[in-house]
């Protein structure tokens, strides 16, 4: 993308998040990947509705400053994701309101209760908390940028990413959409499942449309993919000198069911 239309947009999704209450102050972070080693982002301690053009930093994908800009200190997560998804040009990070409620709860949110949702963003995981700014944070999320394309960070926010930036703007607002409804049923006595049968037929479509590819099949919930079946556990006799390197595996209902009989013994 050519830089001046790329810092145009970059202010104007900017203000879009602040007006829709997706960020505050100095909250939340943009950026775009313009080629493979040219990252154009978000200043730091700059409110997302008030950026100039300007005021934009350029850094290569290792973080290294191109101008007299400073970016954002949560631009580690961004490179990360430039790095583990070739296929990603834009990121956008924010703390919105409900989204960023369910980070606070311990929740991810991956309940299959909505058919736009699966068909378009897919399970969003919840990462382990990282301190913003170090790679605490970008460690944690190494194990979900593969297969997903937003996430929760606990105790933090949320972020998406896209093949352009209007991509991820729109993801991350369905992700708040998404949110804001899951608590709304809450109220109501909780959301409702779709059936497994209709979750399955969603996911051919996505998958036939080119909205998601077969990585996005959640590794967080388990549908549909086959390595996610089941939990499987290494058994250890340290009784016979550590692991044997034999594995038995549970489905999800029975792994809960040994959980529960075992907290009722301890």
């Amino acid at each position: 993308m050519e830089e001046s239309a790329a810092r145009k947009l970059i202010c104007e999704i900017g203000k879009l998040l602040y007006e829709r209450g997706h960020v505050v102050a100095f909250d939340g972070n943009v950026s775009i990947r313009l080629d493979d080693n040219t990252v154009l982002a978000t200043p730091t301690m700059t409110s997302k509705g008030r950026m100039t053009e300007e005021g934009l930093a350029l850094t290569d994908i290792n973080g290294k400053p191109l101008s007299d800009k400073r970016a954002s200190s949560e631009l580690a997560m961004h490179l990360l994701i430039y790095k583990m998804r070739p296929d990603i040009r834009a990121v956008c990070h924010a703390h919105s309101p409900h989204a960023t409620a369910f980070s606070a709860a311990g929740l991810a949110i991956d309940k299959p209760i909505l058919s736009e949702v699966i068909l378009t963003l897919g399970c969003v995981p919840l990462t382990d908390y990282g301190t913003p700014s170090t790679d605490e944070l970008t460690e944690a999320m190494k194990p979900f940028v593969p297969h997903h394309n937003a996430l929760l960070m606990a105790n933090h926010g949320a972020v998406a990413y896209g093949e352009h930036l209007w991509q991820a703007f729109d993801r991350l607002e369905t992700l708040e959409h998404t949110a804001k409804i899951a608590i709304l049923a809450k109220t109501l006595g909780g959301a409702i499942d779709l059936p497994a049968d209709a979750i399955e037929k969603l996911i051919q479509i996505r998958e036939k449309a080119g909205f998601l590819g077969e990585n996005a099949r959640c590794q967080a919930c388990g549908y549909l993919h086959e390595t996610n079946t089941a939990c499987e556990l290494d058994v250890s006799y340290p009784e016979r000198g550590g692991s044997n390197g034999q594995k038995i595996s549970f489905t999800r209902e029975e792994l809960i069911e040994l959980l529960s009989q075992a907290a009722k013994l301890g």
